[in-house]
């Protein structure tokens, strides 16, 4: 199909009409009622249905993910929900498709899924959700991604690094101390990376998150595989704990225990939580930073981008260099 998008931002072209119009191409006949949904690297949308349901539209940023890698997340969300997991996979159409075509547009469409977010401070709920996520992982270990990428250190820190300071964000006064720090960071995330040369990789969700959970009849429903790719487990865990050392060795035992009981948790992993929130701090400005001109952007995030951020920013780096030189396993 010809591109017929506007390329001075992708999402011009997404009208009500043009997400109404993309829903009834599919046999749905809508009642014309469309509510935003928060997202902001993709458009997503609750759509009035005649006689039934809403249902959820989600219109993939385009020129992000290829064809080929979005059916793979599809692929593996069905693959999930085959094995019934809660998981909140794309409709399929009766030709069994779940990725459809619309004026340049790629979108599907998602079953409404009720719910509220995880109560992460309970411990119970966290023995139940570690129960899903090894679930989850002993079925993404049967596999990898084809089409989807694997985290590295190149692609969250050295492209974000470069991205940042190639395109001028970073501003003049303080743009030789991030190189220095940015420098001294890769260098020592790498060198933990490398303490672990038999990392196992499997497919993971990638941004596992309690805003990526819908809590619902005592089980976590897990929504967004956006991000699903190749990477190790931890990095489906560590997003998962907060508080100081003794609240986060508590959530982390009952994680582990539900978890263990369908997929073995390697605790060598652990050393890469630092490595990791670090890889996700240089990533996130980066991704911001790329977003930039879209206009959802500078709405959503006024903070971005100013003097305050980037010092602010830098100061969280530091913290995270001296994070980095501590034994991982004396934080759990």
């Amino acid at each position: 199909m010809a591109n017929t998008l506007d390329q001075s931002h992708p999402y011009n072209d997404l009208k009500p009409e043009t997400v109404i119009d993309a829903v009834e191409s599919l046999g749905i006949l809508s009642d014309a009622r469309i509510f935003p949904l928060n997202s902001y690297e993709n458009r997503v949308y609750q759509v009035g249905v005649e006689d039934g349901s809403p249902i959820i539209a989600k219109f993939y940023r385009p020129y992000r993910w290829s064809e080929s890698s979005i059916l793979e997340e599809h692929q593996f969300s069905w693959e999930l929900f085959d094995h019934e997991l809660p998981v909140v996979p794309p409709i399929k159409n009766e030709q069994n498709q779940t990725l459809h075509q619309y004026n340049g547009f790629q979108f599907s469409i998602f079953k409404r899924q009720g719910g509220h977010a995880p109560e992460l401070d309970n411990l119970d709920n966290l023995f139940l959700i570690g129960r899903h996520l090894g679930r989850m992982h002993a079925i993404g270990a049967q596999t990898s991604f084809k089409y989807r990428p694997t985290i590295t250190v190149d692609e969250w820190a050295v492209s974000s690094r470069e991205f940042l300071l190639t395109n001028d964000f970073i501003p003049d006064e303080l743009t030789l101390a991030y190189e220095t720090l940015t420098q001294d960071l890769i260098s020592k995330v790498s060198a933990i990376w490398n303490r672990l040369p038999d990392l196992k990789t499997l497919r993971i969700h990638g941004d596992c998150h309690g805003g990526n959970m819908l809590w619902r009849n005592d089980l976590p429903h897990f929504v967004d595989f956006d991000d699903c790719r190749n990477g190790p487990a931890i990095q489906d865990i560590w997003l998962l704990l907060s508080g100081d050392r003794q609240q986060k060795t508590a959530q982390l035992s009952e994680i582990v225990e539900g978890y263990n009981e369908f997929y073995d948790f390697e605790p060598s992993q652990l050393v890469l939580v630092e490595a990791l929130r670090t890889l996700r701090i240089m990533n996130y400005s980066a991704w911001l930073a790329k977003r930039w001109s879209d206009p959802a952007f500078p709405h959503h995030f006024p903070w971005f981008n100013t003097e305050r951020y980037w010092a602010e920013h830098a100061l969280e780096l530091r913290e995270q260099l001296a994070a980095l030189d501590e034994d991982p396993l004396k934080l759990f």
